[in-house]
């Protein structure tokens, strides 16, 4: 057939009209339903579902019209197993219907972790290491030793525990601390007569300290100022000696010149 006929024939240009009609009406109905199917300007607020379980966080998120997709895992023992450690987007945020809710799930079995040497630390030292290892401090005890709050021993389930040993994350540690004062006590160093920096160098030397000072009168060296009184005394009323324990501290009076025990001054003498 000549092509130019069967241009010109009627019913081509019918079936041009319809094939173009059905295009437009095809284009009006796929933008009408587009809004519909993307569910534009529909949003709606995430609820807050942290710390709740797998179970009724999902049920919570479907109500409210979101999916629901676990992302990862992770652990804590504040938390039961399965209950929500994050979720994304955070709640409260508003976003759109049907938005798929990631979550991040508290595991069952917990990690473990190697328990560290701890005995000698400092109780603040000891605190990081076991923190850095997700551990956690339980009790602290206290027992007689000149080296305060220093650890002196590392306890699991009252038990000792050794370095190395493996351990859920977040098994609580109890601490055996020093509590500064030593188990034997000593007679009370006698003070009175001697330079505050002779006290202070007998006093370091008996594992004792300084307690509070006194200054009786002007000082102009304090290194050189003389101890008049202490407390505790060396002898007690029966004239027998007290008794002080390492770690313990001593109070003494000074003044820049030598005094009796009631505070008066000595007298000078001449040669």
């Amino acid at each position: 057939m000549n092509p130019v006929k069967w241009l010109l024939q009627k019913s081509f240009w019918v079936n041009l009209c319809a094939a173009c009609v059905l295009v437009v009406l095809l284009g009006v109905l796929f933008f009408a339903s587009l809004r519909w199917i993307t569910r534009h300007g529909e949003t709606a607020t995430v609820p807050d579902i942290m710390g709740k379980p797998y179970d009724e966080a999902v049920r919570i998120l479907e109500q409210a019209h979101f999916r629901v997709v676990v992302q990862d895992s992770g652990y804590t023992d504040t938390l039961p197993p399965l209950s929500v450690l994050r979720q994304e987007p955070e709640a409260n945020a508003v976003v759109k219907v049907y938005r798929t809710v990631y979550l991040t799930l508290n595991k069952i079995v917990p990690p473990m972790a190697a328990m560290p040497n701890l005995v000698n630390m400092s109780y603040r030292s000891a605190v990081l290491t076991l923190q850095t290892l997700k551990l956690n401090v339980g009790d602290t005890i206290y027992k007689p030793d000149i080296a305060r709050n220093a650890v002196l021993a590392q306890l699991y389930n009252g038990q000792p525990i050794k370095p190395g040993t493996l351990i859920p994350e977040g098994s609580r540690i109890t601490l055996v601390l020093g509590d500064g004062i030593g188990n034997q006590a000593n007679p009370v160093p006698n003070l009175i007569g001697l330079t505050f920096m002779q006290a202070r160098e007998l006093l370091s030397a008996s594992n004792l300290s300084v307690g509070v000072v006194l200054f009786d009168g002007p000082i102009t060296d304090t290194a050189s100022a003389y101890v008049y009184k202490q407390i505790p005394p060396p002898l007690n009323a029966n004239g027998q000696p007290n008794l002080i324990y390492a770690g313990q501290s001593i109070d003494m009076w000074v003044s820049q010149t030598p005094r009796d025990s009631t505070g008066q001054p000595l007298p000078q003498q001449r040669f």
